[in-house]
Parts: structure tokens; sequence; C-alpha cells
């Protein structure tokens, strides 16, 4: 390796880290190429500053065998006073054309998802499930594998 790409990989690697002066977890859990109805994806969040606020991502990765435009997830986070909440969730995830939103440069792309924004975490654990909730339309039952989905993520970030 020269001198040049040397200091190019440095210099990637330095703007890398310093862009994520946010994060405060950030973990992604393999589902394969596809994604089961009945897996459900677990995070256990790391204890959190009860006076700051967070704000609380979905991150997605997809391909190009991912069939649809949308995404439902139910999403479900257990706090420490034993109240779970629930959501379920709609997110876009290809534009009219068919074409994969998200960043990337391969035919993987990558979705940051919104879940929950300024969220303040009283002291105990917290545990989020991720199931993903997808129908055919005019369907009842839910698509039993998800193609194109090759990992889900759980991000949370500090407000500064």
């Amino acid at each position: 390796m020269n001198l040049k790409n040397s200091f190019l990989s440095l210099l990637v690697l330095i703007s890398l880290i310093s862009c994520d002066k946010k994060r405060v977890f950030d973990e992604y859990k393999s589902v394969g190429g596809s994604w089961n109805k009945d897996s459900i994806i677990r995070f256990d969040l790391p204890k959190l500053d009860p006076k700051k606020q967070y704000n609380l991502f979905l991150n997605i990765r997809d391909n190009n065998n991912y069939p649809f435009n949308n995404l439902f997830l139910i999403v479900s986070m257990e706090q420490p006073n034993k109240i779970t909440l629930v959501d379920t969730l709609e997110y876009q995830m290809a534009n009219p054309d068919g074409s994969l939103l998200g960043e990337g440069f391969t035919d993987v792309k990558e979705s940051k998802l919104i879940y929950k924004e300024r969220m303040k975490f009283t002291s105990g654990v917290y545990k989020v499930n991720v199931k993903q909730a997808v129908r055919q339309t005019g369907k009842v039952n839910g698509v039993a594998k998800l193609e194109g989905i090759t990992d889900v993520g759980f991000r949370i970030e500090k407000i500064e």
C-alpha cells in the first residue's frame, strides 16, 4: 500500500469515527437472506442516563430480492416496570420505480428508520423485540419468509 492510499484510508477511518459521536448503542442481528414471520429479533439495551433524551432507530439491511415497497414491523419495548409498549410500524423501503431506498454502493442498502424521538429512560433493564408483519394484499396470513432482508439493527443516539 502506498503512502497516498494509507493517508486516504486513515482519513476515511477518522471521518467515520468523528461522525458517530452521537452513537450510544448500535447492534445488528443477521436474519440470513430471509426473515421468518415467527422470528423475533431481540436487543438488550444498555443502561442509559435517565437525565438525558435519546433518539431510537431501527436499521434494516435489504437487497434487490426484497419484493415489496413497504415494510411492516411490530416492535415491543419491555420496560423495567414490567409494562411493554407495542407499536405496529410501517416504513417505505422502495421508490415508485422499485429501486430500494437507503444507503449503500452495492445491491445491499441500509435504511435508518426512526422508531422513537426524544425518549427518556428510567433506570433498569430495557429489551426491544422486533418482528416482521408483512402481508400480501388481500391475504390474512403474513409472509412466511420475507426475502431480501439480511440484517436488523437497533441504534440509540444521544441528543446533544
